[in-house]
C-alpha cells in the first residue's frame, strides 16, 4: 500500500519516465569559441539575412537562445555552412550585448515592445512640411524613444517647396538637434541624399517616418545601387503615402563606411515600454537640478526643483519647456 504525508519514504516517491532517455538536463552551453561574427541585415518569417566578411548569409535562429530574438543591426555569432550559397543555412548561437535599442509599442496600451533596430548610433526622423503635414506629436514620442534607446535624433524635413521650415525649426530650435533641409526637386536629383550623407558617415543610421514623407525615395537616393522598391503615391484628399517598405532593411553607404537601416513607415509609435524617468538624461543642462526633486517627481509639478534651477539662471526656459513636452507625450496621441 503506497503510503503519503509524513509516512512516505523514497520508494514512495513516482518518477516520470523520460521518452528521450534518462539523460539529465543541463545549463551548459557550448561556448562556439570558433564562431563567425556577423552582423543580421534583415529578418523574414524566421530567416536573417547576415553580413559575414564580405559574404551575405541566410542563418536561423539556434533553438538554445530560446525566446531571445536577433533583429536589424544585431552582432551575432554563427555557426555551420558560411559559403553564403544558395540553398544553404548557417545557425546563430549567440546574440552580442547591444550598444543602442530603438524600441516602439503598437500603442500606448500595448504590453508587448517591437524592436525596431538594435545598435544603431542615429535615428534620423524624416517628416514632410507638407503633403503630408507634420505631426510634432509623432516626432516627439520619435525623440523619446531615442533618447532613451541611446541613439542621437537626427531631423529630415522634406518638401520645403510647399511650406517654409521656419515653424518646426523654433519647435524644436532648445534641443540643439541636427538638422537636413530637403525639397522635392533635391529628392529627385540626388542633392538631398549628398547634404543628408554629411550627417551619416562612419554611422548606423535607422530612417523612420509616416507614410508618404519621402523616406524610402530618400533611402534610394542614398543607396542608389540597392534600389529594391518602388515609392508609394499621397493620396491628395487624405496626404497618406501607400506603406513602400514591409520590412527593416540595413544597407551599405559604402562611400561613407556608414550603414542606413530602412525601417517601415509608421502610423503610430506607441511608448508603453519607455519609462519616463529615464528621457531627462538627454538633458545634462537640466539633469543636476533634478537632485531637490520630491521622489518619483514627473518633472511637471509643484513641486519639482527644476523650475528654481532654471529661474536661478542654470538654463534656458526653453530646454525645461521641451523636456515638460516630450514626457507628456505619453499623455497624448500623436494627432493631438
Amino acid at each position: 500500500m503506497r503510503r503519503y504525508g509524513k509516512h512516505t519514504d523514497e520508494d514512495d516517491i513516482r518518477t516520470r519516465p523520460n521518452r528521450k532517455g534518462n539523460r539529465p538536463r543541463t545549463n551548459i552551453r557550448p561556448k562556439h569559441e570558433d564562431a563567425a561574427e556577423g552582423m543580421v541585415l534583415t529578418v523574414d518569417r524566421g530567416r536573417l539575412t547576415c553580413l559575414v566578411d564580405d559574404r551575405t548569409i541566410v542563418a536561423m535562429k539556434a533553438r538554445e537562445l530560446g525566446r531571445k530574438a536577433a533583429v536589424v543591426g544585431d552582432r551575432v555569432a554563427l555557426v555551420g555552412d558560411l559559403s553564403g550559397a544558395k540553398d544553404t543555412l548557417a545557425r546563430i548561437v549567440r546574440i552580442e550585448a547591444r550598444a543602442s535599442l530603438l524600441r516602439r509599442t503598437a500603442d500606448d496600451d500595448d504590453p508587448f515592445e517591437r524592436v525596431v533596430v538594435a545598435n544603431a548610433d542615429q535615428l534620423a526622423i524624416v517628416t514632410a512640411l507638407a503633403d503630408p503635414e507634420p505631426r510634432p506629436r509623432l516626432i516627439d514620442r520619435c525623440l523619446v524613444a531615442a533618447y532613451d534607446g541611446g541613439l542621437e535624433p537626427l531631423l529630415v524635413m522634406t518638401k520645403s517647396d510647399l511650406a517654409p521650415p521656419d515653424k518646426l525649426l523654433e519647435l524644436y530650435g532648445a534641443l540643439d538637434i541636427p538638422y537636413v533641409v530637403t525639397s522635392r526637386g533635391e529628392l529627385e536629383s540626388g542633392n538631398a541624399a549628398d547634404r543628408v550623407r554629411e550627417h551619416l558617415d562612419g554611422k548606423i543610421t535607422a530612417f523612420v517616418g509616416h507614410s508618404g514623407v519621402g523616406k524610402t525615395t530618400l533611402v534610394n537616393a542614398l543607396v542608389p545601387e540597392d534600389r529594391r522598391r518602388t515609392t508609394g503615391q499621397v493620396n491628395a484628399v487624405t496626404g497618406r503615402g501607400r506603406h513602400t517598405t514591409t520590412s527593416a532593411l540595413a544597407l551599405p553607404l559604402r562611400a561613407t563606411e556608414g550603414w542606413v537601416v530602412d525601417t517601415p513607415g509608421v502610423r503610430s509609435f506607441g511608448l508603453a515600454h519607455i519609462d519616463p524617468s529615464r528621457v531627462i538624461h538627454a538633458f545634462p543642462d537640466l539633469e543636476p537640478g533634478t537632485e531637490g526633486c520630491p521622489r518619483a517627481c514627473s518633472h511637471d509639478e509643484p513641486d519639482c526643483a527644476l523650475d528654481a534651477w532654471v529661474a536661478e539662471g542654470h538654463a534656458d526656459p526653453a530646454r525645461l519647456y521641451s523636456l515638460r513636452r516630450l514626457l507628456a507625450t505619453r499623455e497624448r496621441r500623436e494627432g493631438d
